[in-house]
């Protein structure tokens, strides 16, 4: 398998650093990656160290092919289904393959992007500057998200991933055809696992939110900051555990998980 690194291989890989997360050293915030710490393996690690941050392939006779988690050298940012064409181009104007494969967004995407730039005018690629158009041949990229396995988010709650066939660029712009698949799974397993292997106890409220998400293949964590934030709240300055309390009662969350978890309800898994 071609493997490369993502954001939370980071947050194990950055610890104890001046590169780390702002605040991971806070053991209720990030319990999971302190859970993590005390019983990964030094050959774990070092497995993890060494893989690349991006693959580019090159098979003979294909078009090449970009490989990344999120975007090249920012492994935290991802692309959207819906996201203008404009600002996917803005991202992308330094990939010059065809056919750009990404992740971190946990939603598989087929999608087919087109720039035509106007006179006079460059492409900006730095991430907070203004958009700008650049100047020269029309660019085009096939974006191919394959979705996530283990942890998807796009309320379908099936195993997710994607084969990619090499094709010719006259049928398909790039030379890649992507066919998407979802196959239901007994989830049990694995939600079972958040307890019995203690991570749900010493993770706290973010383990909480990654079992809802397991459980409903929605954004749990950004459900919960959103509304904190909205209803004037901050889980960092007014506490993680109350905020969250808050937060399951008064929009009874935890209730609408709790009927679609298979462990507590038999419900399809």
């Amino acid at each position: 398998w071609a493997i490369v690194r993502g954001n939370h291989e980071f947050y194990l890989l950055d610890h104890g650093t001046e590169r780390a997360v702002a605040g991971s050293d806070d053991a209720e915030r990030w319990g999971q990656l302190h859970w993590l710490l005390a019983r990964i393996t030094p050959e774990q690690s070092a497995f993890l160290a060494m893989l690349p941050d991006e693959r580019t392939f090159c098979f003979p006779g294909t078009q090449p092919l970009r490989m990344t988690h999120g975007l090249p050298g920012r492994n935290r940012v991802g692309l959207y289904r819906n996201q203008p064409e404009e600002k996917v181009a803005a991202e992308l104007a330094g990939v010059q393959e065809r056919t750009f494969v990404t992740a971190h967004t946990h939603v598989q995407i087929d999608r087919h992007v087109t720039w035509q730039p106007a006179d006079g005018a460059e492409l900006s690629t730095h991430p907070h500057g203004e958009m700008q158009r650049p100047d020269g041949p029309a660019r085009h990229w096939h974006i191919v998200n394959p979705g996530s396995v283990g942890l998807p988010l796009n309320r379908q709650t099936e195993a997710q991933f994607a084969v990619i066939e090499s094709v010719d660029p006259a049928l398909e712009p790039g030379g890649w055809a992507v066919t998407h698949h979802r196959v239901a799974y007994d989830r049990a397993a694995a939600l079972d696992a958040y307890a019995r292997r203690g991570m749900l106890e010493a993770g706290g409220v973010m383990s909480h939110l990654f079992y809802w998400e397991l459980v409903t293949a929605e954004v749990e964590i950004i459900y919960f900051y959103r509304w904190a934030y909205e209803n004037g709240l901050d889980p960092d300055r007014d506490g993680l555990q109350t905020v969250f309390a808050q937060y399951d009662q008064r929009t009874g969350r935890g209730q609408y998980v709790r009927e679609r978890d298979p462990l507590h309800n038999g419900a399809a898994r």
